[in-house]
């Protein structure tokens, strides 16, 4: 484009220099022609028509240098001005396709970019999610762990704790000094080995029981793994068994209690029996027999229905009549009912009931029972000429009973024990008496039922004092 432009200067330059030329030349042709006819000497004309020539080939040669200057010009012009502009635009043109092709490539590089840019927030958006979620499980592990019953210990293959929870501190009764395996079991004289329970364990006991103080614990080994697959540790899982001791315990000892209390019965009556089977004995000697046989049996068979009702209140198969009634002559009542006992002993029974004590709603023969348990047993552990009180009033939502005698009392040591059942403080001279031990457990029992509950407060040799609530009847 810049060449063409170039061309079109020059050819103007040169159209116009020989306009320029050939109109002076035709000028002073035209003026030496005027001059030539206004001349009459023939020598004059001739002069003037040379003159014409000479202009002529002046013009001519005139031209012909123009053309050489224009050529010189332009070529000058070409080299100086035409070149270099023409340069600057072909590199302004490729600056500019350069540039474009630049802007191009930042404008796709800018889209990756952007698009690497979109990827990492998303990754970075979907990576904060699962660490808060992975946060989230690990705080509810953490509160799981912290409040559970059960101890929980985390080794790794070196013996190190990794985790341990507050039951397994207490449980074991542990502090911060032992920190490994081997101190914290060697504390508990226990031969556990670690390399044995990880690498054997097929071949050795995952399970231990330990007696730590009064409690007994079960341990439970369990190794765990890493993603390759490979001993990464193992976790003890402690379990609190002391309740179940207990009642293992217990269950022994009522086994052997029921076997013994039938046992001793059951031996009299057969060797009373046999006694008179073998013999002839005179009518008062048969009598004497028959009377301790008869006491013997209604001692098994009293044994036997308080056995039964502890059985059907333990599975909850005793159908209860709630009712309407009024405490203060229930206890009146079950005053009359043992007054042959009182004036056996030649006791002193005074009964006390307020005027404002409103019915109770409950199973009126349960509470009976107790009634006539407690009292009874004032009476039977009071010696003669004694002194039993029963006062029945209301405090807050409650009715009470309140028993109080001057008998031979409870010594300290067996107040924790008297509600289990078949512990008597003094064996002999209860089975003497013909208790069973088991009067007070069902006492408790029925009154656990009825939302009730027994209080009682002893000393040995100065008497004793229970205390009866029963929630009242709310209208």
């Amino acid at each position: 484009m810049i060449k063409n432009i170039q061309t079109k200067i020059i050819l103007i330059f040169f159209i116009l220099g020989i306009i320029v030329i050939s109109a002076l030349s035709v000028f002073h042709i035209l003026m030496l022609e005027q001059i030539g006819k206004s001349l009459i000497n023939d020598d004059a004309y001739s002069i003037i028509k040379g003159q014409i020539s000479q202009t002529e080939v002046v013009s001519i040669i005139a031209i012909g240098v123009f053309a050489i200057i224009t050529l010189l010009v332009g070529y000058f012009v070409s080299k100086s001005v035409v070149k270099p502009i023409d340069q600057l635009i072909q590199n302004a043109e490729k600056i500019a396709k350069g540039e474009e092709v630049q802007i191009q490539e930042t404008a796709k590089k800018k889209t990756q970019i952007d698009e690497l840019v979109n990827a990492f927030s998303l990754m970075t958006k979907e990576l904060k999610q699962n660490l808060n979620e992975m946060g989230k499980q690990k705080k509810q592990i953490e509160t799981i762990l912290r409040h559970m019953t059960d101890g929980i210990i985390a080794f790794d293959m070196e013996g190190a704790i990794i985790h341990i929870n507050p039951a397994a501190m207490q449980l074991l009764n542990l502090s911060s000094q032992e920190q490994n395996f081997d101190q914290i079991f060697n504390k508990l004289h226990s031969d556990i080995n670690l390399e044995k329970i990880v690498y054997l364990e097929n071949w050795t006991t995952s399970k231990q029981r330990l007696n730590i103080g009064e409690k007994y614990v079960n341990l439970l080994f369990a190794p765990f793994q890493d993603e390759n697959d490979k001993p990464a540790g193992v976790i003890v899982v402690i379990q609190d068994i002391t309740e179940h001791v207990k009642l293992d315990n217990m269950r022994k000892e009522f086994v052997a209690d029921v076997s013994h209390e039938l046992k001793t019965p059951i031996t009299s009556i057969m060797g009373y029996a046999d006694t008179l089977l073998e013999s002839e004995y005179d009518k008062e000697m048969q009598t004497k027999f028959l009377e301790v046989i008869s006491s013997e049996a209604r001692r098994m068979a009293k044994l036997v229905t308080d056995l039964l009702i502890l059985s059907r209140y333990d599975n909850k198969k005793i159908i209860k009549e709630e009712s309407e009634f009024d405490l203060g002559d229930l206890t009146k009542k079950c005053i009359e009912r043992l007054k042959f006992e009182i004036e056996k002993k030649q006791h002193n029974v005074e009964c006390f009931v307020t005027a404002n004590v409103p019915p109770v709603h409950a199973d009126k023969y349960g509470i009976e029972r107790v009634i006539l348990n407690i009292i009874s047993n004032a009476i039977k552990y009071t010696k003669e000429n004694g002194t039993i009180k029963v006062y029945v009033g209301f405090v807050y939502n409650d009715a009470y009973i309140k028993v109080i005698d001057n008998g031979i009392g409870i010594p300290e040591s067996d107040l924790s024990r008297i509600f289990e059942r078949f512990y008597r403080v003094d064996k002999a001279r209860t089975r003497e008496m013909g208790g069973t031990g088991l009067g007070l457990p069902i006492a408790k029992e029925i009154l656990d039922q009825n939302n009730g509950s027994i209080d009682i407060k002893s000393e040995a040799g100065k008497g004793t004092e229970v205390v009866i609530r029963i929630p009242v009847n709310k209208k």
